[in-house]
């Protein structure tokens, strides 16, 4: 019962957050300086059919409330609308554009928890060694946290494209172009998640199971990884959350510094051409991502410790 009940409350908490999303996104369309029309048009064809149709689809001659109402029914059905900068239906341009997007943010995701992770295990431990690796990998950590992805993005094309052309410096031709953009999003990543990763390590190797595994002739190195990891898992799992949305802001800036397609890009366009449903429909998909994360989160802390209860 307990599951369930925690089951139907996360349900519950997802879909008002996608709910505050879309009354967030549309109530910015009302309030924002200028006619609706002219703000949905934006830097595109103005005639009088245009406006009529836009007019008629948005039902701009209604009660805004009744606007609203029509809006999350549009929603429900799937229906984001149009954009009226690429005459495209915004499902559509989303379909075309999500691809490269997701192989961005998963490789930068697997770059930084696969780095965090090795880091962290190495440097864990009671070891003369281990402690002064960690003193190294404080400060490399430290560094990564401090500097924006796209000025590591900047350093990464001087350095591996301009200097020594190893990598392409734009585009999304083959997996040599995803290296760089992947390296710049998942370093700050790697950054966090080490730290944390590192101290919930230390933590957990101060345990009392600890020292019974150590008087048992175990390792340090077989501690840490076959027990000590695991408890400090959930603190690190936390960070998720965190993950998306680093990934998801950063997507949009290195999209466009390495030349890549994707939703970045398509978000960029969309707020300087003043493509409204373009720009509320990535909202609405950043807020799903972000409550199908929540939830795989939950699922995640019942795997890694069954104690946690719904």
């Amino acid at each position: 019962m307990i599951g369930r009940l925690g089951v139907v409350r996360r349900l519950g908490t997802g879909l008002a957050v996608l709910w505050a999303a879309a009354t967030a996104s549309y109530v910015a369309l009302l309030i924002a300086p200028g006619d609706t029309v002219d703000i949905l048009i934006g830097d595109g064809v103005d005639t009088p059919e245009i406006r009529a149709a836009i007019i008629r689809e948005w039902g701009l001659d209604r009660p805004e409330v009744v606007q609203y109402l029509a809006y999350l029914w549009r929603l429900l059905h799937g229906d984001l609308g149009r954009s009226y900068q690429l005459q495209r239906g915004v499902g559509e341009v989303l379909a075309t554009q999500i691809a490269p997007t997701v192989q961005l943010t998963l490789a930068a995701a697997a770059v930084g928890v696969t780095l965090a992770a090795v880091i962290a295990l190495v440097t864990a431990g009671r070891g003369r060694a281990a402690r002064g690796m960690a003193s190294v990998a404080s400060v490399a950590e430290l560094v990564a946290v401090s500097v924006p992805p796209f000025l590591i993005g900047i350093v990464l094309l001087a350095v591996f494209s301009f200097t020594l052309g190893w990598f392409p410096v734009s585009g999304a031709q083959g997996p040599a172009a995803l290296v760089l953009p992947a390296l710049a999003l998942g370093l700050p990543i790697a950054g966090v998640l080490g730290q944390v990763l590192r101290g919930g390590l230390e933590r957990a190797l101060e345990q009392p199971f600890a020292v019974t595994a150590r008087a048992r002739g175990l390792t340090e190195r077989a501690l840490v990884a076959r027990h000590a990891l695991r408890h400090a898992l959930i603190p690190a799992v936390t960070l998720a959350g965190w993950f998306t949305g680093t990934l998801l802001g950063g997507a949009v800036i290195t999209e466009v510094l390495f030349g890549r397609p994707g939703l970045g890009r398509v978000a960029m366009d969309a707020v300087t051409g003043r493509d409204m449903p373009v720009v509320m429909a990535v909202v609405l998909l950043s807020a799903l991502v972000y409550v199908t994360i929540s939830t795989l989160l939950d699922l995640a802390y019942r795997a890694i410790d069954p104690r946690i209860r719904g």
